[in-house]
């Protein structure tokens, strides 16, 4: 199985704590622990500040990498610390999946909360939102939407990026997650 995971900066593994670009180690990143619980072959395909793409680089990127098995979409939170509503969100999320040539699994980003980069309740609620959108998004499209909003994914101070044990959490219930789906898919 090979799992092509692009998103922002919490697929990345962006480590809030340091200067500019630090980075989590691989030991830390929920990608690569997916791989090691797994065995899958996992691409981090995370990039700072990504926001839902309104060009062909995901095309690009998937051209350069090979044929993945499952192109796995996590976006949308700097789409909402931009200003877009979740619902904007949704629309351009659903423009760029309507591009993929590949299957796609698409993933809620964990809610914000309030931290030094969400001074308000209400980007946190929007971010519920998001995924309440994602969800009605994958019914009409008719693709896999794993709902993070329930796991208790422990954010750093910010409000926005995960901790080290919450990309171990992460990996985990999302490990969990896509052996159901691909087991029902595949008696399906």
């Amino acid at each position: 199985m090979k799992i092509l995971c692009f998103g922002d900066s919490n697929t990345y593994g962006y480590d809030p704590r340091g200067w500019l670009s630090d980075r989590y180690g691989p030991e830390d990143r929920w990608p690569e622990v997916l791989a090691s619980l797994t065995g899958w072959e996992v691409i981090n395909a995370g990039a700072n500040g990504r926001m839902i793409p309104r060009n062909p680089y995901a095309l690009r990127l998937l051209r350069e990498s090979g044929p993945a098995d499952v192109f796995l979409v996590m976006l949308g939170t700097n789409d909402l610390l931009q200003s877009a509503s979740a619902a904007e969100a949704a629309a351009r999320m659903e423009a760029f999946l309507t591009t993929l040539p590949c299957p796609v699994v698409l993933v809620t980003p964990p809610p914000m909360k309030r931290g030094a980069w969400v001074p308000a309740d209400a980007l946190a609620e929007e971010s519920v939102r998001l995924a309440q959108e994602y969800l009605a998004l994958s019914r009409r499209l008719g693709i896999p939407c794993i709902d993070t909003r329930h796991w208790g994914i422990e954010l750093a101070y910010d409000g926005v990026h995960l901790t080290e044990s919450g990309h171990r959490i992460f990996a985990e219930k999302l490990a969990a997650e896509l052996r159901f789906l691909f087991t029902s898919h595949l008696s399906a």
